[in-house]
């Protein structure tokens, strides 16, 4: 029973936080202390961007935990309806600002299904390039990030995003552009690889082991890291498999589903490659399982930049001037760096989709957020929502 309801607001360093406190009383009537009701965010330091946890604490114990979000609102989806097939490419580059490429692949592929059209071998080939690159960005950052949220200022980071930078010179190169690479066409790519291209690929990629060698060496073994991730925010794969959570956050459960494998997209099946998996679902797990899929992607970058061949670029039946896809509905989905990222079309014959709607890893994994964050300590909910991999722009609802 909860009983006598005290409102607070503070700003500190320019962030507001509002909390509540609420006595509770023992089975008996008696006074049993306090819970507190603290809101962290919108616009908090541990919540990166517009997004609320509304946290009760007994003492420092997360007793209940309600993600809100919907502070940011793209309006990405009603886009989509109100232009051309085409012009809604740019915009899935914003959805998560890390993985603009892997992002344009998504929603190139569900098209491509509609309209039946076919990327060339080639084109393939950059796809997978391109997807695995990201792939690295994502991942190298999250670490970074995840490190900062546990009070690592700095040095993770700055490491990351050394790392990072190699691989924008590489996209800028492409595409134009370091991070809204707008690249995707349906049926292939925009335009072919500039002179040199693959050459820079090939030495970036074969530097970056020994760039995962020295992070794991200042990571791993740190007793601060292992104390504060072995055993915290422990997800049981049933629950995982039930709240339709995808990508590392399911692997780390221990379960075997990578759409890479499962679908076969692209040309996947070609590559040697493993799908790690972890065995606790802890946020240690977390970590690991992306170190070790990094591993795996340069193994997958190593036989692409290998094998690619000449030819063309983009499917001849692509007409880039009143582009129309056939009425019929498609889903087409790949396994982005954070999870499963699909898009449901349906098409009228018209020049936009009659229906467009986005299916975000962010936003579906978000949802156990609370199961994971019941029973540990608020200094924990932070690192565990770190190591969930969220970007706002693709909780967009």
């Amino acid at each position: 029973m909860v009983s006598d309801r005290t409102e607070f607001e503070s700003v500190a360093g320019g962030q507001s936080m509002s909390y509540t406190v609420r006595s509770k009383e023992g089975g008996d009537g008696s006074p049993a202390g306090d819970l507190l009701e603290v809101a962290m965010g919108p616009q908090h330091p541990s919540t990166h961007g517009v997004f609320r946890m509304d946290v009760v604490l007994d003492g420092e114990e997360v007793v209940r935990l309600k993600p809100v979000f919907g502070y940011l609102h793209r309006n990405h989806e009603k886009i989509g309806e109100s232009t051309t097939y085409v012009g809604s490419m740019p915009y899935t580059d914003r959805l998560d600002y890390f993985c603009s490429m892997t992002n344009n692949w998504a929603y190139a592929l569900t098209v491509e299904k509609l309209a039946g059209l076919q990327a060339p071998e080639r084109a393939e080939y950059i796809r997978i390039i391109t997807a695995e690159l990201t792939r690295l960005v994502n991942h190298t950052c999250l670490i970074g990030f995840l490190l900062q949220d546990m009070g690592a200022l700095g040095t993770p980071l700055m490491y990351a995003f050394r790392e990072r930078e190699k691989i924008l010179d590489l996209f800028e190169a492409l595409s134009g552009s370091r991070m809204m690479c707008n690249y995707m066409r349906f049926g292939g790519c925009r335009v072919d690889l500039p002179a040199g291209w693959l050459e820079q690929a090939k030495e970036v990629v074969a530097e970056y082991p020994r760039f995962l060698d020295e992070f794991e060496q200042l990571l791993n073994e740190n007793e601060i890291l292992i104390a504060r991730t072995q055993g915290v925010g422990a997800l049981k794969p049933d629950l995982a498999v039930n709240a339709s959570v995808t990508g590392p956050m399911l692997r780390a459960t221990g379960v075997n589903y990578d759409i890479r494998k499962v679908d076969k997209y692209g040309i996947y099946d070609r590559f040697d490659f493993r799908v790690p998996l972890g065995e606790h679902g802890d946020v240690f797990d977390r970590y690991m399982i992306r170190v070790l899929e990094m591993r795996e992607s340069i193994k997958i970058l190593e036989q692409a930049l290998r094998d690619i061949p000449e030819g063309p670029i983009v499917d001849p039946k692509y007409k880039v001037r009143n582009f129309k896809a056939k009425p019929g509905e498609a889903y087409g989905r790949i396994e982005g760096p954070k999870g499963e990222l699909g898009f449901y079309v349906i098409s009228d014959g018209s020049g936009n989709p009659y229906r467009y709607r986005v299916r975000p890893p962010s936003f579906i994994n978000l949802t156990i957020l609370e199961d994971m964050c019941i029973g540990q300590s608020i200094a924990d909910a932070v690192i565990i929502l770190g190591s969930v991999d969220i970007v706002l722009g693709e909780v967009d609802r």
